[in-house]
C-alpha cells in the first residue's frame, strides 16, 4: 500500500456552457458525483457550482489518473441526467485540472462551497475557473 497525499481541484463546463444545471437537478446531479467517485475509492470532499459548470475537490489516489477520474465522473452523470430525467445532457469535451497542497485544501474547499457567491459578487481566481477542450500546461518549460 501507498501512502499518498494528491489532492486536485476539477472543474468543468456544460456543452457551450449551457446553463443545463437546474436547480431541479443540480443536488442530484451532485450527488451522483459524490457516489461515482466513491465506487473509485475516491474521497470526493466537495462540489458545487453554477448552472454551466462543476467544480470538485477530491484526493484521487495513485491508481486512478486525474483524466480517467474525469471521464468516469463526465460520463456517467452526462448518462444519469439524460436517462433519469429524460433530457439530453451533455459536457465539454475537456476540463481543468490543478493540484492543491494539503495546506490550501481548507481554502479550496470554501472557494467551492461560495461558487454562488463568487460570481454573483465576481470575485473569481480566474485559473481555478478554467476549463479547456485543449491541452495548455504551464507557460514556462525552463525549469
Amino acid at each position: 500500500m501507498a501512502y499518498w497525499r494528491l489532492f486536485y481541484h476539477f472543474v468543468w463546463t456544460t456543452k457551450n456552457r449551457d446553463p443545463l444545471l437546474t436547480p431541479d437537478i443540480e443536488t442530484n446531479v451532485y450527488r451522483f458525483l459524490h457516489s461515482e467517485a466513491k465506487k473509485m475509492y475516491v474521497p470526493l470532499f466537495v462540489v458545487n457550482g453554477m448552472p454551466d459548470h462543476v467544480h470538485v475537490l477530491a484526493a484521487v489516489r495513485p491508481a486512478v489518473s486525474p483524466a480517467d477520474f474525469m471521464k468516469q465522473l463526465k460520463g456517467s452523470s452526462s448518462r444519469f441526467v439524460t436517462v433519469a430525467f429524460k433530457r439530453p445532457f451533455e459536457w465539454q469535451v475537456g476540463y481543468g485540472v490543478l493540484s492543491v497542497s494539503e495546506k490550501h485544501v481548507p481554502h479550496v474547499i470554501k472557494y467551492i462551497e461560495r461558487q454562488k457567491e463568487h460570481h454573483a459578487e465576481n470575485s473569481l481566481y480566474e485559473d481555478w475557473e478554467r476549463a479547456d477542450d485543449w491541452n495548455e500546461g504551464p507557460a514556462d518549460t525552463n525549469w
